[in-house]
């Protein structure tokens, strides 16, 4: 089995079969269906692309591994891999979703919650296995160094995007909102792991950035817009600090006196629109 093949079947097996995969409980269901997995190489020049748009303190795969590995001898970019994936909502999550107007329903909130805490444990598992192997690896979002910014033009941001990494491995584009549509929709949450290997980079089936939004592409849909409580989608893209001063804020109140839950959620704009489960065809955005 090939590099690319075992990373694969490592990463669609343990969401499969692990039971941290749950929206807890209840009833055991899982949180997320089957993911997609993709790779881009650490020698990719987006990379260097998202540091000159977002800015200087913006990581890079080759800078991400030198942080976690300051005593190895020095890699080129060439040397490492960004393996990405994506967790799709399931069906029930997202009609659940689909179907609330001004706050997340509560499948939606768990997949926020404890669908996070997954990840955050399939990153671990693949940095681990990856370990076993003799392979050094590390997870941007879970390493000391990982922190947002308040600096730069995509101000309030972070110094390393999955969805970005998302892209550059070929698995989706951004919309309207921000969010990542993918193959599975924009539903979805997303996890990457740097390791010192070598793997066939997945080809990026698009040049545009926006390739799969309908509004971008088409001039049409839009209908994330309306979907957002608090206005801050429009015809001239996502208002960050508005978006989340809402989901950070008033959801969390919202949530944690509703659910018990103390978290935050609110990706109202990820169900019920066209590109909630698969990337949208012309004619769905009328």
């Amino acid at each position: 089995m090939d590099k690319s093949a075992w990373l694969v079947s490592m990463i669609t097996n343990f969401v499969a079969d692990s039971e941290v995969n749950s929206l807890n409980p209840p009833g055991g269901e899982p949180a997320f269906d089957a993911p997609l997995v993709g790779f881009s190489s650490g020698a990719d020049p987006l990379y260097g692309e998202y540091v000159s748009h977002i800015g200087d303190f913006y990581l890079t795969p080759l800078r991400i591994f030198q942080l976690a590995f300051p005593e190895e001898p020095p890699v080129s970019p060439g040397d490492l891999t960004m393996i990405s994936w994506v967790l799709p909502s399931t069906d029930a999550t997202r009609q659940d979703h689909a179907a609330e107007k001004k706050q997340p329903s509560e499948r939606w909130v768990r997949v926020r919650h404890f669908g996070e805490k997954f990840n955050e444990t399939l990153r671990r598992h693949v940095t681990d296995r990856l370990s076993d192997a003799g392979i050094l690896a590390v997870p941007p979002f879970l390493a000391p160094f990982w922190a947002r910014s308040g600096e730069g033009p995509y101000a309030p941001c972070s110094n390393w995007s999955e969805r970005h990494a998302a892209y550059a491995a070929g698995l989706g584009t951004f919309g309207l909102c921000d969010g990542l549509i993918t193959p599975v929709g924009k539903a979805m949450r997303t996890g990457s792991v740097v390791a010192r290997m070598s793997v066939a980079p997945t080809q990026r089936p698009y040049t545009d950035h926006h390739a799969y939004c309908l509004f971008y592409s088409h001039g049409t849909c839009g209908k994330c817009i309306p979907r957002c409580p608090v206005n801050a989608i429009g015809k001239s893209g996502h208002d960050k600090k508005k978006c989340m001063d809402y989901t950070e804020h008033a959801m969390n109140a919202h949530v944690r006196k509703t659910y018990g839950i103390d978290t935050y959620a609110c990706g109202l704009c990820q169900a019920g629109v066209p590109c909630m489960a698969h990337i949208p065809a012309p004619e769905e955005g009328e």
